[in-house]
């Protein structure tokens, strides 16, 4: 794709500009923006088809709506990189995802049109109304509005927004921007009652009598539109849903029509009480590619946009590659092993499981908690559910994780992914709080693999245990040594030695034990024994009381906030022993980790041999 004119993109500098340009003008702009996001992720990497399906949707709300005074909040974010380009930052626009760069989602402190940070995904309704009632509360006068994708509504926090804001009748418009999609196609009854709206016959002779009214909307047609509320309200479809939830209804409509949606949110902006507009766009919309691979395209690393071919890749077995694998060769030996996922199956390695087994894997939307629970009735009825989410997803169901699986004492696996920094989706995504928030539940143990071939082992191990197991493990490549067959159990809570030593113990758990064993063949002075923990609870005390008995110089090494983490938990078994021992933790520091390259990252937080090396040295 050759880099296409940008002269109307080159004169918006805030969303201001987009008020003097007219309808033709405005799709011309549309254009550009979609050339500009196409081709900056095909070097970047990002969320490319999301954003791609609202282009004419952020063109409008930013060409009748005031921001800054009035606020959008962008439901996940994904779908922001054209507010993004129409809020000042197309000139920093190629730096999208990169170290010290611009965000790929909406950030307070990135800008000031960014009016509530997302990365999560159903949480914009509830920010959106919060923002409401208090501009109420104020006495202020300005527009609140809350995109939201219907992937989202598979959520019950949607819900909980919809229902308190139809309750408490504030001023605000919640667009629905309805692409079937969320990452993977959207699932569950919610799904289908949506695509019953635009195929129900009432609904194709209502949408020709309201496209005639906004062909030709005034404020008199506005009135007409008004008075087709009980003919929609009649229909089967989600009007009638969202209208018993309270809010005033419009739509379908064409989300890509950009004369219609700005005409469409001229004449609602000042309707009072809860507004939902329900939008009907296509994920992908411009690029050929995206649209017929949606999933691919969603999320995606650099790429050759001619072609659509990724680049890059190849390599080492990936850590979720080698869960998926082992997954599938236990699921068929064993029946009761189950797969359940939050609408993350590509993600996690779930869609490889879902294609042999499709009887036993289950997609539950965009909700974790609902994915735990329902995995503990599983459990308690024989089954060996395993639960496949990302770190930073899973801490959406920590009661769930308490009450409902661990209290009970049930057989669940959770395949923790992205455990540890993710890199360029930054500290929404980055899952470096897993080991602090479980470790301290009782009845769960936790593993965490060194490299890929110790997942596949973990895996057979927590599913033999019967009790509740958290298996967390990396995005990305394994260190590259293959996966060895057939696969075995650990022994639960038993770690081991990797390098023998007597001046300097280091207790590592995860991939990082392969950089304190570099550390510790660097260090020829100093003779270093290396410990791969492997469970983080429970601990191998008899083993590490033993050594620390001997070995009063010790560093622990984790990939997850220092507070409340691994090497917390050791500090803990030495003052219950009354061991004293200079003890120095490295693990992620008391901050968020911004967006960047994994290697970059773990070395500006000290994750890496050569702070290792400092730490040993540094002890006395």
């Amino acid at each position: 794709m050759e880099e296409a004119n940008t002269h109307f993109l080159d004169m918006i500098e805030s969303p201001r500009d987009l008020k003097v340009l007219n309808s033709y003008q405005l799709k011309l702009l549309a254009s550009e923006i979609r050339n500009k996001i196409i081709t900056t992720v095909a070097k970047t990497g990002g969320h490319l088809a999301p954003s791609l399906g609202v282009v004419e949707l952020t063109i409008a709300l930013h060409h009748v709506f005031n921001c800054p005074s009035d606020k959008i909040v962008w439901d996940v974010g994904h779908q922001s990189y054209a507010h993004k380009i129409l809020t000042g930052r197309v000139k920093r626009f190629h730096t999208l995802r990169q170290y010290k760069g611009i965000s790929g989602f909406p950030r307070i402190k990135e800008s000031e049109y960014d009016s509530f940070g997302t990365g999560h995904s159903s949480t914009a309704i509830s920010a959106a109304l919060g923002i409401a009632k208090a501009r109420d509360m104020k006495r202020d006068r300005y527009k609140v509005i809350a995109v939201v994708g219907d992937g989202a509504l598979t959520g019950g926090m949607a819900f909980e927004g919809l229902n308190q804001a139809g309750h408490l009748k504030s001023d605000l418009i919640v667009v629905l921007n309805d692409n079937k999609m969320s990452i993977d196609p959207n699932v569950g009854a919610l799904s289908s009652y949506l695509r019953k709206m635009v195929t129900h016959p009432k609904y194709k002779i209502t949408k020709k009598k309201v496209e005639k009214i906004l062909k030709r909307w005034s404020k008199k047609a506005a009135e007409r539109a008004f008075a087709l509320e009980d003919t929609i309200r009649a229909m089967s479809g989600p009007g009638l849903l969202f209208k018993e939830m309270g809010f005033r209804y419009f739509g379908p409509v064409n989300g890509h029509d950009v004369d219609s949606l700005v005409r469409l949110f001229n004449n609602i902006k000042d309707v009072k009480g809860p507004v939902l507009v329900h939008l009907i766009t296509q994920k992908g919309k411009g690029y050929a590619y995206a649209e017929e691979e949606v999933t691919k395209f969603h999320g995606i690393g650099r790429f050759n946009v001619e072609n659509g071919k990724k680049e890059g890749g190849g390599g080492h077995i990936s850590y979720t590659s080698a869960f998926s694998n082992a997954l599938i060769k236990l699921g068929r030996e064993d029946p009761r092993i189950v797969g359940i996922t939050a609408a993350m199956a590509p993600g996690t390695g779930l869609d490889k499981f879902a294609r042999e087994f499709p009887e036993r894997f289950f997609d539950v939307g965009i909700a974790e908690q609902h994915a735990v629970t329902f995995a503990s009735g599983l459990a308690s009825q024989g089954f060996k559910p395993v639960v496949a989410i990302y770190s930073t997803f899973l801490q959406r169901a920590y009661d769930q994780i308490v009450h409902d699986v661990c209290l009970q004492e049930l057989p669940v696996v959770f395949a923790v992914d992205r455990a540890g920094i993710v890199g360029e989706d930054g500290a929404t995504h980055n899952g470096v709080f897993d080991i602090s928030f479980l470790r301290n539940i009782p009845n769960l143990t936790i593993m965490a693999p060194k490299d890929e071939n110790e997942v596949g082992h973990m895996l057979k191990s927590a599913l033999d245990l019967h009790g509740p197991v958290a298996l967390r493990y990396p995005r990305g490549s394994g260190v590259g040594i293959g996966v060895e067959n057939p696969l075995e159990n650990i022994e639960i809570g038993k770690s081991e030695i990797m390098k023998e030593g007597k001046d300097v113990l280091v207790l590592a758990v995860g991939p990082l034990v392969y950089d304190a064993l570099e550390a510790a063949k660097e260090l020829r002075k100093i003779n270093v024994c290396v410990v791969n923990s492997r469970f983080v609870k429970p601990l191998d005390e008899k083993l590490i009381v033993d050594l620390a008995k001997r070995i009063k110089r010790i560093v622990t090494v984790e990939e997850n906030t220092i507070e409340g983490g691994f090497g917390s938990s050791i500090l803990e078994l030495l003052e219950r022993n009354g061991i004293k021992a200079q003890v120095k933790r490295i693990g992620i520091p008391d901050r968020f980790i911004e967006h960047g390259n994994q290697e970059q990252l773990r070395k500006d937080v000290g994750l890496s041999k050569g702070n290792i090396i400092k730490a040993i040295r540094g002890l006395k």
